[in-house]
């Protein structure tokens, strides 16, 4: 049998199973997600060590931002799922009364989750639990530039749900490309806008719902009034973390010329007190993925206003935390996502220039401010359209699972986490229940006689 036609069985065997209703009871999802929490908890150990492998994560990262977030994300969901999966009544229409009004929670069916490399763990993980939670069932393709990870992935989700329930299919791009030629209920996809692309095109030949969770050119906003020394701080902690591997992070700073050259000193006493005159040697700086995607921020750094690092082991898969100066938007540095551990520092002067710079890009995924005038960030705020952002801070929003977290236009369609991943996973059904001793006759036709009156009774309540 040939991998295509595997995964077609596969399929076929998740949507018998989802038919049968073994995935709708509400109990079962719990104890299985319960069943989920020991394990992940009980290969912490393991999970650590495949992402040192693949990442170079040091432990801390490995389990704040991977295993924790998971956890987190099973106590939310265990805790609240009967309240969620509940049927709901809602008020009746008065041309409905008497009846009783309800909307229900049903799955979807067989998804496909498509994960990402840069958090291989939660990032297949989290959107995984919103799926089981809902009564889905899942295929999940890792990433195949995480490959411990992914063996680790297949070992616990083998231990807790059988195939027909959660399958892990390994692989490259050709697997990828295999799952999306199948029909599913629902796709789920993390990654990059030219791959969302072709995840959105496959799906629309079924007219299948996605959720896609790509990234952007993120600013981040330095004015005149900032608290330079926190901002430096916050900055360099979300930029260099997993070696700016993330799509939440700063992609590029736009600072207020009077606060320039406080900001790039503070931003280097920051690299150098986290992690070292040589972050080769830090224990808590993380690694490129792989030497192609070294090799493409060394040729970015190439010709460049280096303030602070530019150094790069390829084979080592190095690059040092980097702040370059950046003159205009014709940069190579201004073209796209970053996605490394490198910080453009651009300085404006007026408001029209940030909101020249922002308009010059697509929606960006994360948006931030970094200012006391706090009235004033929140209106650039309002004024412009993003995933989700913050005052005085980066990326943390995203720990709070009652915010929804997803992007808008070319940084993304849809959103998740605690119960908006549930809702993610759910088609809410609606229903009307009537009873038969009371059926009106001026429903029915003829209307001559009775629409006259039915029509001035509506114009008056409406």
């Amino acid at each position: 049998m040939t991998k295509e036609n595997t995964l077609l069985a596969v399929k076929s065997a998740q949507a018998a199973f989802f038919r049968a209703g073994n995935t709708i009871r509400i109990s079962e999802r719990i104890d299985r997600l319960k069943h989920l929490k020991r394990c992940v908890k009980s290969n912490e150990t393991a999970i650590v060590k495949a992402l040192r492998e693949d990442l170079g994560k040091p432990e801390s990262e490995s389990w704040l931002a991977e295993i924790y977030v998971a956890l987190d994300e099973l106590n939310t969901v265990v805790k609240n799922l009967k309240l969620w999966a509940a049927p709901r009544r809602v008020p009746s229409k008065w041309l409905n009364m008497p009846s009783k009004d309800w909307i229900t929670a049903e799955p979807y069916g067989c998804t496909l989750h498509i994960a990402p490399w840069n958090y291989p763990f939660q990032l297949a993980l989290n959107p995984l639990i919103g799926a089981v939670a809902a009564g889905n069932t899942v295929v999940l393709k890792p990433s195949e530039h995480a490959p411990k990870t992914a063996e680790i992935l297949s070992k616990i989700l083998k231990e807790v749900f059988p195939k027909e329930w959660v399958y892990v299919a390994k692989g490259g791009p050709e697997i990828a490309q295999e799952l999306l030629q199948i029909r599913w209920d629902y796709i789920f996809f993390t990654g990059g806008v030219r791959v969302a692309k072709l995840v959105a095109k496959a799906a629309a030949e079924h007219l299948t719902p996605t959720t896609l969770e790509l990234g952007g050119k993120n600013p981040c906003i330095i004015d005149h009034t900032a608290n330079i020394k926190v901002s430096a701080r916050r900055i360099a902690w979300g930029k260099f973390m997993n070696c700016g591997q993330i799509c939440m992070a700063p992609d590029y700073v736009l600072v207020h010329k009077s606060q320039y050259e406080a900001l790039v000193h503070a931003l280097k006493q920051e690299i150098v007190r986290m992690y070292g005159e040589n972050p080769e040697n830090a224990e808590d700086y993380a690694r490129l993925v792989h030497e192609g995607h070294a090799t493409a921020m060394k040729n970015l750094m190439e010709d460049q206003q280096i303030l602070h690092g530019g150094t790069y082991a390829i084979e080592n898969r190095y690059v040092a935390p980097t702040l370059i100066k950046v003159d205009d938007l014709k940069n190579k540095l201004m073209q796209d996502e970053i996605f490394g551990p490198i910080l453009p520092i651009l300085i404006y002067e007026d408001e029209a220039e940030i909101d020249k710079t922002i308009h010059h890009y697509e929606k960006p995924l994360s948006f931030y401010v970094f200012s006391e005038r706090k009235k004033w960030a929140k209106k650039l705020l309002q004024r412009h359209s993003f995933g989700g952002g913050m005052i005085n801070d980066v990326i943390v929003y995203f720990t709070n699972h009652r915010l929804p977290f997803g992007g808008v236009g070319h940084s993304g369609v849809g959103s998740y986490h605690g119960k908006y991943s549930f809702d993610a996973f759910t088609h809410y059904k609606p229903y009307v229940a009537r009873v038969t001793w009371f059926d009106p006759i001026q429903r029915y036709a003829p209307y001559r006689k009775h629409f006259p009156l039915l029509k001035k009774l509506l114009k008056l309540i409406s």
